[in-house]
């Protein structure tokens, strides 16, 4: 009953404290609205292309110039525009130049096509669409020499428009930035915990309320116990009313695990709790121990992908990103939301539990050595 007391208190006293709910609260959803709207663009998956125009020579009376031309006329219907280079003109150079997506030289030898690296995508859709007119000329040649009164019908087996085949496989769900600035924001916000957990029991101290905490008929370790869990259940509490506003005004998609995904946020609070708990008793000074929680939480968050999208990190890169708890949790519940990934869920909960137990450990030696708090 002391420990339910105590838990109460504390989130009495917290509540009360109007700058740490705004911080809490006002600042995530802020932040997810500021990202998630800036950004936006680098979360679109759809490829836009507009008309491609191509320059063309010829070199010399060819054989297929008809056939060539013909293929020009119906690349049109694909909003690709042939353009007839004049012989003074370096269609190489234009294409450097960004004037052009693609050059083609059409001689006796054949087609010879010079591509465009910023423009790759069109390039190489131009490049395929000549290369089935050659596959189709030669298959025609061929035809000619054996069977001339063929060639119609080998021409005729194709329509113009078939060039390019398209085929679209359903992608995997991906989160748009909303979703992802939900999911990441409100998982360094449950960081953040780490800084009030620091000043659980050096606070009463500095409130001059610890003789009056010894001298009442409650043990340390209900005291202790009580402070830990008022402090998990605030920042949980938050957490919830953190999902519910995004949900509801950003229309972010947290799944329909929303069970699973909150016990991860459960232990990364715990995790959160245990971290600050642990460094208050490790260092000397509260300024102290709330600077290094500061700079282990914010570099956690940039390399967690809370202000930006990291992906595929190699090297030294991937080896910082993977240390962040975020990056455990922001991967575990993107699993779970859009795989159904029910599994991710184990080993990132038992990493949080396993640091926190660590922290945990720290500070409940170092209580228990302290004659007070």
């Amino acid at each position: 009953m002391n420990i339910f007391n105590i838990a109460l208190h504390h989130l009495k006293i917290s509540i009360r404290d109007t700058r740490t709910l705004i911080f809490m609260l006002a600042f995530p959803i802020v932040m997810m609205l500021v990202l998630g709207s800036a950004l936006s663009n680098a979360f679109d998956n759809n490829i836009k292309i507009d008309k491609m125009q191509v320059l063309y020579k010829e070199t010399g009376d060819t054989s297929f110039s008809p056939y060539f031309k013909e293929f020009t006329k119906a690349a049109k219907k694909e909003d690709i525009y042939f353009y007839k280079a004049p012989d003074k003109m370096d269609g190489k150079k234009e294409v450097k130049q960004n004037r052009y997506d693609a050059y083609v030289e059409v001689s006796n030898n054949g087609l010879t096509f010079y591509g465009s690296e910023r423009n790759s995508i069109e390039s190489s859709i131009v490049q395929g669409m000549l290369t089935a007119f050659a596959d189709k000329y030669n298959l025609v040649s061929q035809v000619a020499k054996v069977k001339p009164d063929q060639t119609q019908t080998v021409l005729a087996s194709g329509t113009p428009g078939d060039y390019v085949k398209e085929k679209s496989l359903n992608a995997n769900k991906a989160p748009g930035s909303m979703d992802y600035y939900a999911v990441a924001v409100t998982t360094m916000i449950a960081l953040y915990g780490a800084m009030g957990a620091s000043f659980l029991l050096r606070g009463e101290r500095t409130r001059n309320t610890a003789v009056r905490l010894a001298t009442a008929p409650i043990t340390k370790a209900e005291i202790f116990l009580g402070k830990i869990i008022g402090s998990i259940v605030l920042n949980l509490l938050s957490l919830l009313l953190i999902v519910a506003v995004s949900s509801l005004l950003f229309n972010a998609n947290w799944g329909e695990h929303l069970g699973l995904v909150i016990v991860i946020l459960l232990s990364e609070v715990f995790l959160a709790v245990s971290f600050g708990l642990g460094v208050s008793y490790m260092a000397k000074t509260g300024e102290a121990s709330r600077t290094i929680i500061l700079i282990v939480v914010q570099l956690a968050s940039f390399f967690g992908g809370a202000y930006f999208k990291i992906d595929n990190p190699d090297g030294f890169m991937k080896l910082v990103t993977n240390l962040s708890p975020l990056t455990w949790a922001n991967s575990a519940i993107n699993k779970i939301i859009y795989n159904n990934d029910l599994a991710a869920s184990l080993q990132v909960i038992g990493l949080n539990l396993g640091v926190a137990i660590i922290f945990l450990t720290i500070a409940i030696v170092a209580f228990k050595r302290r004659e007070g708090f």
